[in-house]
């Protein structure tokens, strides 16, 4: 989870695939005393629907829960030179539940306010056990 440091950019390759690169800021959990929070950056690939999910709904600064795989693979540049890459191959990607800024310029995305918990408001915390009904089991279960 992370923030993003540039706006994601849409691209599709020659055979029509949605593709998008960013890059996300984590910070680090810990502060040495005397210095500042300091991050790590990663680098991140989406396809599909999931490229076409995040341009749509974020943007710098956006907060991101990415869940994915690691790959590493290596290539050459122009000039000859061979450079080794680690990046994450995103499967999905979420919202993290931050508020957001009404004024943001994205589309879409969620625009309801969220729910307000008070003391009436049902929860397992305030519940009983008459809230709760036995379920039968049988070997018929589908898992």
């Amino acid at each position: 989870m992370g923030r993003l440091v540039a706006d994601p950019e849409l691209k599709t390759t020659a055979s029509g695939v949605s593709v998008t690169t960013f890059r996300i800021a984590v910070d680090r959990s810990y502060v040495k005393s005397g210095e500042e929070r300091q991050a790590d950056f990663f680098d991140i690939v989406a396809w599909r629907y999931t490229a076409e999910f995040i341009c749509k709904h974020f943007r710098k600064g956006s907060l991101i829960a990415v869940d994915g795989q690691l790959q590493s693979r290596t290539y050459q540049t122009n000039d000859g030179s061979k450079r080794y890459v680690v990046e994450v191959v995103a499967d999905n990607a979420s919202f993290t539940g931050e508020r957001r800024d009404s004024s943001a310029s994205y589309s879409g995305g969620y625009s309801q306010p969220a729910p307000q918990f008070t003391e009436q408001t049902p929860s397992y915390s305030n519940g009983s056990s008459q809230d709760f009904m036995e379920v039968q089991l049988d070997d018929d279960l589908p898992f």
